[in-house]
């Protein structure tokens, strides 16, 4: 029987893999100038800032409406994520009914929502402001307590109203971070911060005690009116040539 022979099977020739196009990469944006990279600070330099703002405005008032230290807390308290201007309108008919946590507490969450109706959050600040003054009345004898821990145990009251009620009332020499204040510490590098906190102990460590009793007035307004979040004024700002932010327009 004759052998079957069978003829090998040529391979195909491998076919050479495509290089895999690179892909276009954007370059890199450069890295945002850090505020805390920026050159400090001196004690000589914060010292000529706030005598600037005093010299400017050597009585600086804060703009929420009151007329006793319990009309001030309810103020605050209803100021959170409200204008000041909002929360005056609404609050000047209150106060002339109810200007003390009794007189609120006679007036009664129902009513009271109607004078702040005006208000964000009214509901839960109506109940808030009713809250508080029960507890003024049961734990402190009617009367709005002189130190931070037992201004935040009230209802509706955190660091930020301790701190306010403390400066404008009492006439501590505390720093009430707000919206405006944490803009300025950061934008000018006087107290870079991620958190309220963070500027507020900065701002603390480097402003001198002189100027204290007015700081967060003087930087509240600057915030308010000359450096403004979306277009600040620098060109009228009365610290442009002292500020590090820098993007400013001087």
């Amino acid at each position: 029987m004759a052998k079957i022979t069978r003829k090998p099977v040529p391979r195909k020739a491998a076919v050479p893999k495509k290089k895999a196009k690179p892909v276009a990469t954007k370059p890199k944006a450069p890295a945002k100038k850090s505020l805390k990279a920026t050159r400090p600070w001196t004690p000589a330099e914060v010292h000529e800032v706030f005598s600037r703002f005093r010299k400017a405005n050597p009585e600086p008032k804060g703009e929420l409406e009151h007329v006793n230290p319990f009309t001030l807390l309810v103020a605050v308290v209803l100021s959170a994520q409200a204008t000041d201007a909002g929360v005056n309108k609404a609050t000047r008919a209150l106060f002339e009914v109810a200007d003390t946590p009794q007189k609120m507490l006679d007036l009664g969450e129902e009513r009271l929502r109607d004078y702040i109706r005006t208000i964000g959050l009214y509901r839960t600040k109506a109940k808030n402001v009713i809250a508080l003054s029960a507890k003024l009345l049961s734990d402190f004898g009617g009367e709005v307590p002189r130190t931070r821990a037992e201004i935040e145990s009230l209802p509706g009251a955190g660091r930020k109203t301790a701190n306010v009620v403390l400066n404008m009332a009492f006439g501590e020499h505390t720093m009430a971070v707000d919206t405006h204040v944490f803009r300025v510490g950061n934008r000018t590098g006087l107290a870079p911060g991620k958190t309220p906190l963070e500027v507020e102990l900065g701002l603390e460590k480097v402003i001198p005690a002189e100027f204290m009793l007015h700081a967060h007035h003087w930087l509240i307004l600057h915030g308010r009116y000359t450096c403004l979040a979306r277009k600040p004024r620098c060109k009228v700002c009365l610290i442009n040539d002292l500020c590090r932010w820098p993007e400013k327009t001087v």
